[in-house]
């Protein structure tokens, strides 16, 4: 749960994205940036946390009243190598808040840190990690608790979607890729597994509020509602034409998750009235409208 350390509504002096270059990362400068916060943009040609000279660069980058946000990681992380490496990144940075404790860091983890469960998820749900990628979050997680005694918020999104992914991984983006090239969408299986899937706009929102209210304490960023991949995949073939195939396939291996991953998210939507996530239909709608429209620039 979070817990605000400003009463109402602050600007930042400052806001530092570790990690701007990547898809999340670039979105919550965006949103930043619209909203005329003093924001500074560090992607791995800036700052690679994986050089020895990191920590000395933050060191003289970093100011006592910045606000942090991390967002910085090789993901997923898929083996040992990996996880060394995002260890190393998360190093690098708390040695350099030795000598800069800055004013507030926003961490933005993963909803692959919980344990499976056929109930809803919460933010004090056990945090029991089944993959390395989750294994790799969480130890950061506690690096970061054991490092920094100021302000942490740790936002854990679930899987995340939008228009300028350059990722190409299952669910939305790829299906909406493959049906804007006029090519049929193969599940796993009959893509019978329900997810929730949220949009990266609602996730650098609810960063953007937690900076502002210097908020502490854990969000999980989520629509709170699931969906099963058939449904997704039919609803983004419906939205192309000419119209796409949607087929199943023999499934290799076990379902993620056991088939089912579902959140409750009234603790976020409590600590910000008026905050609201898209559905995942409303949020494909908006992608879609989007890439509509980048279509229409290119034609012109």
């Amino acid at each position: 749960m979070l817990i605000h350390n400003n009463l109402s509504e602050i600007c930042p002096d400052r806001v530092v994205v570790l990690g701007a270059g990547g898809f999340i990362g670039k979105e919550i400068v965006r949103q930043l940036v619209l909203k005329k916060v003093p924001t500074i943009s560090l992607g791995r040609k800036n700052v690679n946390l994986l050089s020895k000279a990191s920590t000395n660069k933050l060191v003289g980058l970093l100011k006592p009243n910045d606000t942090v946000i991390f967002v910085s990681a090789l993901a997923p992380c898929k083996d040992l190598i990996m996880l060394q490496d995002n260890l190393r990144m998360i190093a690098a940075f708390c040695k350099a808040l030795q000598k800069v404790s800055v004013a507030h860091i926003i961490y933005i983890s993963s909803d692959a840190v919980y344990k499976d469960s056929l109930e809803l998820i919460l933010e004090n749900s056990c945090a029991e990690p089944s993959s390395l990628h989750g294994v790799m979050h969480l130890t950061r997680e506690i690096i970061l608790k054991k490092s920094y005694a100021g302000p942490l918020a740790i936002v854990r999104p679930t899987l995340i979607y939008g228009f300028d992914d350059p990722h190409n991984s299952y669910g939305p983006n790829r299906f909406r890729r493959l049906a804007s090239n006029g090519e049929d969408i193969a599940l796993f299986g009959e893509g019978e597994e329900r997810r929730d899937h949220v949009d990266v706009e609602d996730v650098a929102e609810l960063i953007y509020r937690i900076a502002v209210f210097r908020s502490s304490g854990i969000a999980n960023a989520v629509s709170g509602e699931v969906v099963s991949f058939r449904e997704l995949a039919e609803f983004v073939a419906s939205e192309f034409m000419p119209k796409v195939f949607v087929s199943g396939s023999i499934r290799i291996g076990e379902l993620p998750h056991g088939g089912y991953r579902a959140f409750d998210n009234s603790g976020v939507l409590k600590a910000f009235p008026g905050l609201r996530f898209r559905s995942w239909r409303e949020g494909l709608q908006l992608v879609h409208s989007r890439q509509r429209l980048e279509s229409k620039k290119v034609l012109l």
